[in-house]
């Protein structure tokens, strides 16, 4: 459904050579998002794509949110397709930064939210072809996203976030790319610096009226730093299935595998500017290390009933099994309430999610209504043993923990979106949710008590949007919203004074969120966007001590995310293509508060005052890519990363410097007959070979905050279609 004078193109453009040149001189950091291949003749106009961020079928640009669209396709930066940096460069607000450190993930925020994190995904919701990546207790990852199957990537920031529930403060989709009439494999390999290799194979067409995409890779490294190699594998596969009468089923099927990454942990700042190459002397005497296997399956049914209902159902159920290795030192563990240094959770999850929709009027204008509701839940066992065997380290040992960790979460929503007026457009909506954590404890001794329990978090979520456009290729939009975010069970998993069982004592965090933006179209091929936001949060939950690779956290009052994001992305010239995406974020502690600066921590003692600094968020960021060429013969791209200063601590008396970098790439492809061509590719990161810091671990207690990024690193790919 779309307004008068209004075409369904897709807003993904860019600003000029001025502001990418800025961002680059600001060194401001990184961003997110990606374009097509140039086109061989004049630029055209954008592409109409169907985006499902919104859950409605209203052009994008008719959204009165921040929302970014971007091709998934590395390959044509020379990118292996393992990070999912690589394809976010130029969307802003949002920060990837690559750890080197494969048994952790990347870290990955929006807007500040989620920085906290000491490994996976946190403060946002991930979504696969429609099913959740985030489980039910709020805790996501992005290493099972497979890049090279195609697609588009979407990218929800602000307000309008908290219709995604529980620790909304951003939502990632990632959508497959359809089947082609044509069958088409993409088989692809690379290699590069630090013995990373990387393999991988897609296959897509039509089966009679059924649609598939299937991807599968391989990733093998021995990683930048010592004690870093990793072995990791994964396949993605969706299929399309119509059942006739407007009826469609979707089949999506992922598994993700990794045998074994090692975790060379945190430096502390002498040991950064000695050799940023090395392993924590922790890291090598216990092994540190980290191992998953997930497997998924996901059902989505579709019905169209008329012009003016739709039925859309979704369900999902799978395992995610972990075992990792941290380096709790063996007099900690004489503690007879310590649970030992090895965590092993073996987690069941699934969900349920029903959504109809209806297309019709009010007062003699269009509109739009949704109604879903549904529920998930996540049943693990967690179990904990020593990191020894006599004098062995690192290595599994006798069991300290045994416990049975469920959630479960039931939600309703609703959103109706109005033309009440010529040119204008309301968004209403509102959610609740109701989350059920329960714990039964099943290790139980002289000296270790029973420790089960339960807790419940629950919250209403609204958001108001209202969007003008006085013309057809300009929107001016505000909206305002509230979220909410619980602990997850990593979070609650262990308590800062030492003590057995679950951090029950932390509560939700609640959020006002508002924002307003203008999204412009100065041509066809070219989309330029500026929002300005502001987040307050109340019962922020923030790191309280990082010992060993074990975090506890704590809920610290008030805080405030502010900012303006500025974007532009598309088609320059013929065969010049530019996204660029800078951010500047304030994000501060508004009350004062204890923390701790040693583990265990029977009380918090040490004071931060209001103002401070929240640790991870850097004040300005921002990325630029520039690329020139066509689908065929030679195309060349540079691609800028900036990011600013990062406080480590709460105390803000740790910090990494910001830094700017820059990579190069080129591309040749040509035809092998009429239907098959090769691409060959080289690619160059960081040329100038600076040292920085790329992550900084949050309240580290030992003070290895810094996680160094890699020097000048070479990629060489091959990729074949046919």
């Amino acid at each position: 459904m779309l307004p008068h004078g209004f075409n369904a193109a897709v807003p993904q453009a860019s600003t000029g050579c001025r502001l990418a040149l800025a961002i680059s001189v600001l060194a401001s950091g990184v961003g997110v998002a990606r374009q097509g291949d140039a086109q061989d003749a004049a630029p055209a106009t954008m592409p109409v794509v169907q985006v499902n961020a919104s859950r409605l079928r209203v052009d994008p640009r008719d959204v009165p949110a921040a929302l970014s669209v971007v091709e998934v396709n590395p390959a044509q930066a020379g990118q292996p397709g393992v990070n999912l940096s690589e394809v976010l460069v130029g969307v802003p607000g949002v920060l990837a930064r690559d750890r080197q450190n494969y048994a952790q993930d990347e870290q990955f925020s929006i807007r500040g939210f989620g920085a906290r994190s000491t490994f996976g995904v946190r403060s946002m919701r991930l979504f696969i072809d429609g099913i959740p990546a985030t489980l039910p207790d709020g805790q996501g990852q992005v290493s099972n996203f497979v890049l090279n199957m195609g697609g588009r990537l979407e990218v929800l920031r602000g307000p309008f976030s908290v219709l995604y529930g529980n620790a909304a403060g951003g939502v990632v989709q990632l959508w497959t790319a359809q089947g082609t009439a044509v069958p088409q494999t993409t088989l692809s390999v690379y290699a590069g610096s630090y013995d990373s290799f990387r393999y991988s194979a897609d296959m897509r067409g039509m089966l009679g009226s059924l649609d598939y995409n299937v991807a599968a890779g391989q990733f093998l490294s021995g990683g930048y730093r010592a004690h870093s190699r990793v072995n990791r594998q994964s396949a993605h596969a969706r299929f399309g299935i119509p059942l006739g009468a407007q009826r469609k089923l979707t089949v999506v099927l992922d598994r993700f595998d990794q045998p074994r990454a090692g975790d060379p942990m945190g430096l502390t700042r002498a040991q950064l500017d000695a050799d940023p190459r090395q392993a924590s002397p922790a890291a090598l005497q216990y092994n540190t290390r980290k191992s998953i296997l997930q497997n998924q399956l996901g059902l989505l049914y579709d019905q169209v009933f008329d012009d003016a209902d739709r039925l859309h159902v979704a369900g999902y159920f799978g395992r995610r099994d972990i075992l990792q290795y941290q380096s709790i030192p063996k007099a900690t563990q004489a503690n007879p309430l310590q649970p030992g240094g090895v965590v092993a959770p073996d987690t069941n999850y699934g969900g349920l999610d029903l959504r109809l929709t209806h297309d019709g009027e009010f007062l003699g204008r269009d509109s739009e209504f949704v109604f879903g509701g549904g529920g998930d839940a996540q049943w693990q066992r967690r179990r904990g043993y020593q990191n020894f065997v006599g004098n062995a380290l690192g290595v599994k040992g006798a069991l300290r923990r045994d416990e049975k960790d469920d959630v479960d979460n039931l939600d309703v929503y609703a959103q109706w979106y109005w033309y009440f007026a010529e040119h204008w457009s309301l968004l209403l909506g509102m959610r609740h949710d109701k989350v059920h954590f329960n714990e039964h404890d099943f290790y139980i001794t002289a000296k270790n008590p029973d420790d089960s329990g339960h807790v419940d978090y629950s919250a209403t979520t609204p958001v108001l949007g209202i969007l003008f456009h006085p013309r057809d290729n300009v929107q001016l939009y505000a909206s305002f919203g509230r979220g909410f975010e619980t602990p997850t069970y990593n979070e609650l998993g262990y308590r800062s004074d030492g003590q057995p069982g679950l951090a029950f004592n932390l509560r939700a965090s609640r959020s006002l969120n508002k924002e307003v933006g203008a999204k412009w179209q100065p041509t066809t091929a070219l989309d330029v966007e500026l929002a300005a936001f502001r987040a307050d949060t109340r019962d922020e939950l923030a790191v309280a001590t990082n010992q060993n690779g074990r975090s506890t956290y704590q809920n610290v009052g008030a805080a405030r995310r502010q900012g303006v994001e500025l974007s532009a992305n598309g088609t320059l010239a013929p065969e010049w293509q530019i996204a660029v995406g800078f951010t500047h974020l304030q994000a501060v502690f508004r009350s004062g508060f204890l923390t701790c600066t040693t583990t265990p921590c029977a009380a918090p003692s040490t004071p931060i005052p209001s103002g401070s600094r929240i640790p991870g968020v850097p004040e300005n960021y921002g990325s630029l890519r520039l690329q020139h060429g066509a689908t065929l013969g030679w195309r060349e791209g540079v691609t800028l990363t900036g990011i600013g200063s990062v406080m480590a601590n709460d105390t803000n008396t740790a910090r990494a410097a910001g830094y700017g970098l820059i990579g190069a790439d080129v591309t040749y492809a040509f035809a092998l007959g009429a239907s098959a061509h090769l691409q060959l590719s080289g690619r160059i990161d960081n040329l100038a070979d600076r040292r920085y810091v790329g992550t900084v671990i949050v309240n580290d207690s030992n003070g290895r905050y810094y996680e160094p990024g890699p020097g000048r690193s070479y990629m060489l790919g091959a990729q074949l279609t046919f």
